[in-house]
C-alpha cells in the first residue's frame, strides 16, 4: 500500500542542547556590554583630551552618552580607572597598527620610510590623542605608570623598528650607534609637534603646520630626515 506523504507523521523537533535558548540573550547582552563601553570610551577621550584629567567630569561623560554615571562605575570602576582605560586604547590603537606594518618585503630605506609615514598619518589624524599624551606629561606620566598592560605594548613596537635597523646595518646602509627607541623618539617628535603646537606655531608664524597644501611636502621630509640621519657617516 502507498502511503501519501501528507499521512506521514511530522518529524520529531531535534532536541534542544542545554543553554540553547540563553546562549542568543547572553551573547546580546554582551555585544550590548562592548557597546556601551566603547561609546563610554569616545566620550570620555573627548572629555578628557578637551578638559584635561583635572577638568573632565563623569556626570558630563554619562550625560553625553546613553548610559548613566553609576553605570560608568560598573564598567570602569572611577574617574582614574576610565582615564586609563583611554590611554590604554589610544596607545594600543597606534602600536598595534605599527606592529601589523608589512615591511618585511622593503628594503630598510624604504621600510623606514613606511614606518614614519603610518606614524605621520595616524599622529595627523588623533589629535586627541596627541592631546591626550600632553596631559599625561603634565601629571608626570602617573596614571600611565599605574597601568601594566601600558608597560608590555611598547617592546612589539620597538622590536619592528629593531629589526629593520638590523637589516639596514647588515646592508650596510645604516649606521650602527643608532637604537630603536633613538628612532622612534626622532620619528615621534616631529610628528608631536605638528599637532601639539598647531596653534601657537600658527599664532607666531601665521603657519597652520596642519595645513593640507603643505601635508604632502610634510610627510616627505620627515622620511628624508629620518633616512638622512640612519645613513650619515
Amino acid at each position: 500500500m502507498v502511503v501519501s506523504s501528507s499521512a506521514l507523521p511530522a518529524p520529531l523537533p531535534a532536541p534542544e542542547r542545554p543553554g540553547a535558548r540563553a546562549a542568543g540573550p547572553i551573547a546580546e547582552r554582551h555585544r550590548d556590554a562592548e557597546r556601551t563601553r566603547a561609546e563610554i570610551l569616545d566620550v570620555a577621550t573627548s572629555e578628557f583630551a578637551d578638559r584635561g584629567y583635572a577638568g573632565a567630569r563623569v556626570d558630563e561623560i554619562a550625560a553625553k552618552t546613553s548610559t548613566t554615571k553609576r553605570m560608568i562605575y560598573y564598567y570602569f570602576g572611577g574617574k582614574e580607572q576610565l582615564y586609563v582605560a583611554v590611554l590604554e586604547r589610544a596607545y594600543s590603537r597606534i602600536r598595534g597598527l605599527e606592529q601589523r606594518l608589512d615591511v618585511e618585503h622593503l628594503d630598510p630605506v624604504e621600510a623606514i620610510r613606511a614606518v614614519c609615514a603610518l606614524t605621520f598619518d595616524h599622529h595627523e589624524a588623533h589629535p586627541d590623542f596627541i592631546r591626550l599624551v600632553s596631559i599625561e606629561n603634565i601629571h608626570r606620566a602617573e596614571h600611565i605608570a599605574r597601568s601594566e598592560r601600558l608597560s608590555t605594548l611598547n617592546t612589539p613596537a620597538l622590536d619592528v623598528l629593531g629589526t629593520i635597523l638590523a637589516r639596514g646595518r647588515a646592508a650596510g646602509t645604516f649606521r650602527d650607534d643608532v637604537d630603536a627607541l633613538d628612532v622612534h623618539q626622532l620619528i615621534s617628535g616631529f610628528c608631536i609637534y605638528r599637532t601639539a603646537n598647531r596653534y601657537t606655531w600658527r599664532a607666531l608664524f601665521g603657519r597652520d603646520m596642519l595645513d593640507p597644501g603643505r601635508r604632502d611636502q610634510q610627510r616627505r621630509m620627515l622620511g628624508d630626515l629620518v633616512v638622512a640621519y640612519l645613513t650619515a657617516g
